[in-house]
């Protein structure tokens, strides 16, 4: 019988990073971290065998089912917990897990297993019933919009719970999230249970496992879902790969004060600086921090929000464990933590995202650092990294009277103007008008992944640097600001409030992804001078040791020819004599030429031409 599911467990897994097209990245990295004595919760990985079965027939391969009963047995033994235990409830994750990364493109469901029936086990298990509401919670909107919806015609139901969530804080002045009691949650579960039960004619599943293959068939079916295969076509992505699906133990970071959860980078993606980035919640799940519903703190630094002032033994751990992943995997890694209760567990890593800017520096580092060879870190720069240090900057020169609306975080490179627009649709229509647009929107969800790579920029409210808008565009290199804490959005009006301005769909804004400053007004634009670009520099020394032909310049003019010299070419390739006549004493001699009446006259015409031909 053929093998379909891997177990990764403490100090040990059936797979390895080797492994990538049976366990997919996710699954992959996670049997990795196990082999490396990493801490994270034990699970098994559905392999992607199964999922490109299951696109064929729509039937799970012989056998299938069985392994995954005997693997969660094993989870069970392993952790001391019983899935669909009334008493001691063990909690399961269904995460998605391609062979190429494709964040937030497929589906994801948390908190799997729990029903009315262990609600009061877990209570006892954790000694915190706020937070098992709050989990409740979180499991009614996911499962009934990733698996019940997935069934089901347009219900837009995540749209629908949103609503009841947002009327009921509205009401009684709640703020954010964390801030609802117990009290809150019951009844915000209570209403959605009924909200669900309305909109799709059946309740919500009370039933652990009928949760859990709910969960796995909607992630299998992910794989072909819109926002997925639009993604796969732009990024030139196979079709036949298909997703793993990764079932592990639930570890929470909203437990309270001493829980958190948080993404890191090893080294910075935007600038390339070799220095731990990233950000964290305190009393929060993933969720929070990828999606931008919250704006995170950052992980290191002085400040007394970052992870490393309020929770130093954490940090210390942390730290140890990314440098030991960038060092085994001989590249910068983009990393998911949660900690509970003072336990660290990492959830994944991978090879991080990052602007063209930082790829060359990060590798030209590496380089430096003896971990690569000079030929395989040229083989990591691709021509769009350079492309991308000749992206525009603002002209400051014509630009006097700029006014700023608002900052936020510098989330994707250089600079872009464009006509507001509020929703993707929007954004594609005009796109397709020959419109310029920027997609202004309070957080991006994978479903606006087509809006966004029509869009110069993204613009978002809410957010931070580790937000799904800000992985995506960093990963085309789009000009991208984000956690714009001080802008309102107001979709009925279809306008945009902030610092005494209004801005109206239509309006022209320009966005600085560098520095993450937001104007009003197109303003002019342009092309950077890298002459003096340190990196650039370094990086063409770094290909003249490689080169087996000489790179001559297409240049016509003195200005052409002194910009060839100075960014490295070798002689003039291409000199088009047509294009030395433009300036307007030199056209006139031209004309002269062309309109002569006899031989004398054109003779005469061509030796006015003569000086400048030299």
């Amino acid at each position: 019988m053929d093998k379909f599911v891997y177990l990764f467990l403490p100090d040990h897994a059936e797979g390895s990073k080797k492994d990538l097209k049976i366990l997919g990245g996710k699954g992959a990295n996670l049997a990795e971290m196990c082999n490396l004595s990493i801490p994270v919760p034990p699970g098994f990985t559905i392999s992607t065998k199964v999922c490109t079965y299951y696109m064929e027939t729509q039937k799970y391969p012989p056998g299938f089912k069985k392994q995954v009963n005997k693997a969660i047995q094993k989870i069970e033994n392993e952790v001391n917990k019983k899935f669909g235990d009334a008493e001691n409830p063990l909690l399961l994750s269904v995460r998605s897990g391609a062979p190429k990364s494709m964040p937030g493109m497929m589906e994801t469901v948390l908190n799997v297993g729990l029903t009315k029936k262990n609600i009061d086990g877990l209570i006892k298990q954790t000694d915190n019933s706020r937070f098992v509401y709050d989990a409740y919670r979180r499991l009614l909107m996911m499962y009934s919009d990733v698996v019940m919806e997935q069934n089901s015609d347009s219900i837009k139901i995540r749209l629908k719970l949103e609503k009841i969530l947002n009327d009921y804080k509205e009401k009684h002045n709640i703020h954010s999230d964390n801030q609802l009691s117990k009290q809150d949650l019951m009844i915000i579960c209570s209403l959605f249970q009924k909200c669900i039960k309305n909109n799709f004619s059946f309740a919500f599943p009370d039933d652990s496992k009928t949760q859990l293959w709910g969960a796995i068939e909607a992630v299998l079916k992910s794989w072909n879902c819109e926002r997925a295969v639009k993604y796969r076509k732009i990024e030139n992505i196979s079709h036949d790969l298909g997703t793993a699906v990764n079932v592990q133990c639930m570890v929470f970071g909203n437990l309270g004060s001493s829980s958190a959860t948080g993404v890191g980078f090893t080294r910075n993606p935007s600038s390339g600086e070799k220095k731990f980035f990233g950000e964290w919640l305190q009393n929060a799940q993933g969720e929070d921090v990828v999606a931008g519903i919250r704006t995170p703190n950052p992980i290191s630094g002085p400040s007394k929000l970052s992870l490393e002032y309020c929770m130093p033994e954490m940090y210390k751990e942390l730290n140890i464990v990314q440098k030991k992943l960038e060092n085994h995997y001989n590249e910068m890694q983009d990393i998911e933590f949660t900690i509970e209760n003072n336990k660290l567990w990492l959830l994944q890593t991978r090879n991080g995202k990052r602007n063209g800017l930082a790829t060359i520096k990060i590798a030209l580092d590496m380089m430096e650092e003896k971990m690569h060879s000079s030929q395989a870190m040229l083989n990591k720069i691709f021509p769009h990294h350079i492309n991308e240090i000749l992206l525009p900057t603002i002209d400051y020169s014509k630009s006097v009277k700029t006014k700023i609306i608002s900052n936020g975080l510098p989330a994707g490179p250089g600079c872009a103007t464009g006509q507001v627009v509020f929703n993707p649709e929007d954004a594609s229509m005009l796109n397709n008008q020959g419109k310029q647009v920027i997609l202004v929107r309070e957080e991006t969800s994978p479903e606006d992944v087509q809006g966004m790579f029509v869009s110069n920029a993204i613009l978002t409210t809410k957010g931070g640097m580790t937000s799904h808008a800000a992985l995506v565009a960093r990963g085309w290199g789009k000009c991208c600001v984000v956690g714009c804490n001080a802008i309102n959005i107001n979709l009925k009006r279809k306008e945009f409030y902030a610092s005494h301005h209004t801005i109206k769909e239509g309006d022209w804004i320009t966005l600085d992804g560098s520095q993450g400053i937001i104007y009003t007004g197109k303003l002019d634009l342009v092309k950077p001078q890298i002459n003096n670009n340190i990196i650039f520099n370094k990086l063409l020394k770094e290909i003249a040791k490689h080169k087996t032909i000489s790179v001559r310049a297409n240049a016509d003019r003195k200005k052409d020819s002194l910009n060839a010299i100075s960014l490295g070419a070798e002689g003039i390739g291409l000199c088009r004599t047509e294009h030395m006549f433009f300036e307007p004493n030199r056209v006139a001699a031209m004309r002269k030429m062309i309109l002569s009446t006899d031989i004398n006259d054109r003779r005469n015409a061509i030796m006015e031409l003569l000086p400048y031909q030299k």
